[in-house]
């Protein structure tokens, strides 16, 4: 009996993770933080204005091969790399910046990562510099312990549910369209989280040539609702 008890099994245990964690990172990764007020699309409003997505099959289609091929993946290896001990938070940055393939795709990821490491820095007292998005929210997440699988695999939700969102409004969708088509993202998204967990610099890179074509588009549209 001894023995258990020195296992931990009282509710003074030490070494137990902070059970407010994971809704920390529920919350900075919520429609509702600033980074969610961003009017990004990510091209894909060219996308819908072009015909190349109209349908909720179309959108899965484009969705899944932007996740497992393009920024969904490179977000991902960098958000595991920046989540490591010791890692070189302002080398990963610049990385981040350097792999951007549009104006407007190194703009969104800039925007986004000022704009959440600010708030973050606010709520927390931690000095947060201003990071590529998937870098800060690696160096805002590494203290609070979880699974880097469990915070990639969030990052990759939040990322998709926003576009999901675009393609609601814009296509448009019915809810239930669009949120079926996000339902059937969570299984790729797990199995990319957990890849991207153990992946390293060399892995990096993508071949979303359409998604990135769409980006270059949309930034010479004359009528847009979105900033990306």
């Amino acid at each position: 009996m001894g023995t258990v008890m020195g296992t931990g099994m009282g509710t003074g245990r030490s070494d137990m993770p902070d059970p407010t964690a994971l809704l920390s990172l529920i919350q900075w990764l919520s429609p509702a933080f600033p980074t969610g007020g961003f009017a990004c699309s990510h091209g894909l409003e060219w996308a819908i204005s072009a015909g190349r997505v109209g349908s909720a099959r179309a959108l899965a289609a484009w969705l899944a091969d932007l996740l497992d091929c393009g920024a969904g993946w490179q977000d991902a290896v960098l958000l595991s790399l920046a989540l490591r001990a010791g890692a070189d938070h302002a080398a990963l940055d610049d990385l981040a910046r350097a792999l951007q393939p549009s104006a407007e795709r190194l703009s969104e990821t800039l925007d986004q990562g000022r704009a959440f490491a600010a708030t973050v820095a606010a709520l927390t007292g931690r000095d947060l510099p201003p990071r590529a998005l998937p870098v800060a929210v690696g160096a805002a997440a590494r203290p609070l312990g979880l699974d880097p699988a469990e915070v990639i695999g969030l990052y990759l939700h939040a990322f998709a549910g926003n576009l999901v969102s675009v393609a609601t409004r814009f296509v448009p969708l019915g809810q239930t369209e669009g949120q079926a088509v996000l339902h059937g993202l969570h299984r790729p998204i797990a199995d990319l989280a957990r890849r991207a967990a153990g992946a390293e610099e060399g892995d990096l890179g993508g071949a979303a040539l359409g998604a990135d074509l769409a980006a270059f588009r949309h930034e010479t549209m004359d009528v847009r609702l979105f900033r990306t």
